[in-house]
């Protein structure tokens, strides 16, 4: 059946369906600690395409998993049946000040981003918001850092829009909707009324499910959804909250807003041990008004995070810490909260006096580091262990004693755990990092889960606060629950669900020892990958997401060949996958990464999973003879360049612009010759001359490419972008240093890939000392035109050169002496990778707020085009993925500047937008005097 069931997909999806198994094996990771490889993976990219899938799985009994962004950390993102990834293509956002309408692979952090101009934000706020998408939220109940369970998604919800497993459409917010569902669906909705009724029959369990949802709860399905509602659609709108896929595909989410306050201020508060920090919280939850979150971390946090966050030197175990927020829309009255807060905690005193702060930067940093305790915690296991995070939630009364109860099952089972956690909700995260490939401690983490169900059951808590079911506890659901209760989940299954195809597995299990199942087999690697847990904080950044593989995909991919290759004797099975993943290796793992390093700013362990291309290059490296020559020869490399460019250009005109660029396509596809874009730029012959040396002067290191490119014929302004620094130089009375070999310089970004087998092709080498004398020893500032090479070179050359970057040096040595017209028009503005990283993107985002009134439109979410030098040329598919979402951000917008600080990534962008973008200067060049 999966065969028929393949071939109608492929109908409609075509090469949206993966059945390889690098593919497979990628696509089907999530960040737990289970590993399930799908058949097959599926990405449709709207409604009507999930429709087909799920009646033909209906129709052909085959199971379905639909998967966001695979953040979950208990196993209910994964599948070993079919796969339907839902991120891609369903991000559409209908936001106002009241409420906001999230397609399912909306991330978290966007949506509050389009909430920001109404003073707004979604209630949930899990750790992982910046990466977690919208269904998942939803689908997990992830509630997080300060919504507690008032404004997690099952308290502010309007409305939902449901596939049901027939390919039913239900939207609860449309009236038309709900009379059609309970027309052609009668027995499930008067089954789910049914069910209502009999747990109102129920007045003890109808008491035990308000006492239990009164705090953080996800464990099973959400029977308060039928006993907290009599009307059906209210019913419908909060039975699919913490569900974790398992009734129906959620499409589409509308939450009510909540309010962002304007003014917040951290504090960051150290005790003697966990009791005192338990009685300051229970101090801080009658405070709720003032006080929004507050976030425990235990010794073991201090210790794992020592030169990460301002911890006093004096700290040593049994110490610990919360960090705790207030929030108020009038600054003076969060002041005098603080000082409220302090007054209020004198009964449970600090070790030090509280550090409170107002800074968004300070804050920023505390905060990042409670955030990345899992992939932190994860980076400091032993080799070859596993990471298990849970989350529990007591009642406040029994807090304290749940801690202290499961520091001593740490000990009982031989575990060194970490714990930290939500506090003010009674919400306890903890980690613990056994060797399950040991057999004593696979049994200690058996033994260690059932002791830690039962003493969570003894003191009335929840053994699933926020994480889900998931796999990890579907085996405890009914001791729980009880009896009686689990017959309630299980029937809510059978309901939407008759057939068990949609997510089996999760939730409901009758395999009571699922959890210790299927754990994802250990082995070292890389010491600078070993640390990933598979977490997917990187992946949002990532130009090559939705094409081939994002940075965790290719560290699991790459460990597990790792893997594979070291087994002794390999199965006829592990054969084939490693033949299989080593067959698509290098397209979806080496050439489709842009080596950006934009993964390593976003990981809490700076992971730069970029260096498993860099080294597959070196060591499968070709054309060395030419590279050396190239290197050696920049000269002769930079007019064989021009001459490229004079043949492009001669073709455009000959053939016109978009014929060539669909010939040269073509020919790429087939022999992966470059490409020649629409704006493709025109050869540069501009001279480089230096001009007499002033009281005030800079050396200009032009890059090769700059050197060899000028403005597409598209372009507003088409001199060569040395010939305009040169003008703004003689505006501010500054001379322009050319070094005497400038036709030969290059930073070497270029040859990174041949640098271990032939380390001396270093085009710098012979630089170092010319820029020293010339610089007379760093007094003379260095300026570079492209924003990868100055970050290069700043990495690269004698600490004692002053190097900046264009626009850093404009704003810091230039600007004080222009007089700028601004303008009275928009602007596009497009902040390259290379100046996120190094820096330099306040420079040119404080220059283009200069040079106009009108307002500045800047993609936020594209944070590396993917053009990466001369991939564009080479993978066009990986600059066109990139760019996708800027291309839609544009599109409707009625700007004719655009703007960046790269010239080759100003092609990707030019050729996508259908708009010429320039260097900055061109426009601070054209209104300044």
């Amino acid at each position: 059946m999966l065969k028929l069931f393949k071939k109608r997909c492929q109908e409609f999806l075509q090469d949206r369906l993966y059945d390889s198994y690098l593919y497979r094996f990628a696509y089907g990771l999530d960040a737990s600690c289970y590993r399930y490889i799908p058949k097959l993976v599926l990405k449709p990219k709207n409604e009507e395409e999930v429709q087909k899938i799920i009646v033909l799985s209906d129709k052909l009994n085959i199971p379905l998993t639909f998967k966001g962004s695979g953040t979950s950390l208990c196993g209910q993102a994964l599948s070993d049946s079919v796969l339907v990834l839902c991120v891609d293509n369903f991000k559409e956002i209908k936001a106002n000040e009241h409420s906001i309408w999230c397609e399912c692979g909306v991330i978290g952090s966007d949506a509050n981003e389009a909430l920001k101009p109404f003073g707004k934000k979604i209630g949930p706020d899990p750790a992982t918001i910046n990466n977690a998408s919208i269904g998942g939220i939803f689908s997990n109940n992830s509630s997080g850092m300060c919504c507690g369970v008032k404004q997690n998604s099952y308290q502010t919800i309007k409305s939902v829009r449901i596939i049901l497993n027939d390919g039913f459409i239900l939207d609860t917010s449309k009236e038309e909707s709900l009379k059609e569902f309970q027309s052609s669906h009668k027995s499930l909705a008067n089954g789910l009324l049914a069910l209502r009724e009999e747990l109102m029959q129920d007045s003890f369990l109808l008491k035990e499910i308000k006492r239990k949802f009164a705090i953080k709860n996800t464990t099973g399905y959400g029977l308060n959804s039928l006993c907290d509602f009599s009307d059906l659609r209210d019913i419908l709108n909060h039975i699919f909250i913490g569900a974790e896929g398992t009734l129906g595909f959620v499409s589409k989410v509308e939450y009510e807003t909540c309010e962002d306050y304007a003014f917040k201020a951290t504090g960051l508060l150290f005790y003697e041990n966990l009791n005192l920090a338990s009685k300051a919280v229970k101090i801080l939850s009658c405070y709720e008004d003032k006080v929004f979150a507050a976030e425990l971390m235990d010794w073991a946090c201090l210790d794992l995070t020592k030169g990460l966050c301002d911890m006093p030197s004096s700290l040593k175990s049994p110490n610990c810490a919360l960090l705790i927020e207030l929030q108020s829309d009038n600054e003076q009255e969060l002041l005098n909260n603080i000082v409220f807060i302090k007054n209020a905690l004198k009964d449970a005193p600090c070790l030090f006096e509280p550090k409170f702060s107002l800074d968004s930067t300070i804050q920023a940093k505390w905060w990042k580091i409670r955030k990345g305790l899992l992939p932190i915690s994860a980076s400091k296991r032993p080799k070859g262990s596993v990471i298990i995070t849970e989350d529990v939630c007591f009642e406040m009364d029994y807090f304290a004693k749940g801690i202290e109860n499961i520091s001593t099952l740490f000990t009982k089972h031989g575990f060194e755990g970490i714990i930290f956690g939500h506090a003010l909700s009674g919400n306890v995260h903890f980690i613990i990092t056994p060797l399950l490939d040991d057999k004593r401690q696979r049994l200690s983490f058996e033994k260690f889960m059932q002791d830690l169900v039962d003493l969570v059951i003894s003191l009335k808590g929840s053994i699933k606060a926020e994480h889900g079911t998931g796999r990890m506890m579907a085996a405890f659901v009914e001791q729980e629950w009880g009896e009686k209760a689990y017959k309630f989940h299980k029937k809510i299954k059978a309901l939407f669900d008759p057939k068990g195809l949609i997510n089996p597995g999760v939730i409901i299990n009758d395999d009571k020892e699922i959890h210790s199942k299927n754990f994802k087999p250990s082995h070292q690697i890389e010491d600078y990958l070993e640390a990933c847990m598979e977490c997917g904080f990187c992946e949002k950044y990532c130009p090559s997401k939705n094409l081939t593989l994002t940075p965790r995909q290719r560290i699991a991919v790459h460990r597990e060949i790792k893997r594979l290759k070291a087994l002794k004797q390999k199965s006829e099975k592990e054969e084939f996958e490693l033949s299989e993943l080593l067959k698509d290796y290098e397209y979806g793992v080496v050439k489709t990464c842009a080596s950006c390093s934009m993964c390593a700013s976003f990981c809490p362990l700076e992971i730069d999973s970029a260096k498993i291309a860099t080294a597959y290059n070196n060591q499968n490296a070709k054309g060395l003879f030419i590279a050396n020559y190239l290197a050696k020869n920049l000269d002769k490399s930079v007019k064989m360049a021009k001459f490229g460019l004079n043949l492009a250009q001669f073709g455009q005109k000959t053939l016109g612009k978009q014929t060539l660029k669909k010939l040269s396509l073509g020919l790429n596809q087939k022999f992966h010759t470059p490409i020649v874009p629409i704006f493709m730029p025109n050869a540069n012959h501009h001279a480089l001359n230096s001009s007499p040396k002033s009281e005030k002067s800079v050396i200009y290191l032009s890059s090769c490419l700059n050197r060899a490119f000028a403005p597409s014929s598209l372009a507003k302004d088409k001199r060569a972008l040395q010939e305009v620094f040169e003008s703004l130089c003689k505006k501010t009375d500054i001379s322009v240093l050319y070094p005497e070999n400038i036709t030969r310089f290059c930073c070497g970004k270029a040859f990174k890939n041949y640098t271990l087998k032939t380390p001396e092709l270093n085009p710098l080498k012979s630089f170092k000392d010319e820029l020293l004398t010339l610089s007379e020893n760093g007094k003379i500032p260095l300026v570079c035109d492209h924003s990868a090479c100055s970050a290069e070179l700043v990495s690269k050359l004698d600490k004692r050169l002053k190097i900046y970057d264009m626009s850093e040096f404009i704003e810091k040595e230039m600007l004080h002496k222009l007089n700028i017209k601004p303008l009275e028009e928009d602007l596009g503005l497009y902040v390259v990778c290379s100046a996120k990283k190094c820096g330099f993107d306040g420079s040119l985002r404080k220059l283009a707020r200069i040079c106009t009134k009108g307002k500045i439109y800047e993609h936020s979410q594209t944070h590396c085009c993917g053009f990466a030098g001369d991939k564009g040329f080479i993978k066009p598919e990986l600059n066109a993925n990139a760019l996708k979402d800027l291309k839609n951000y544009f599109a409707n917008l009625k700007i004719t500047r655009f703007y960046s600080s790269s010239s080759t990534c100003e092609i990707g962008l030019s050729d996508t937008t259908r708009h010429s973008w320039q260097h900055l200067i061109y426009l601070l060049n054209e209104l300044s005097d």
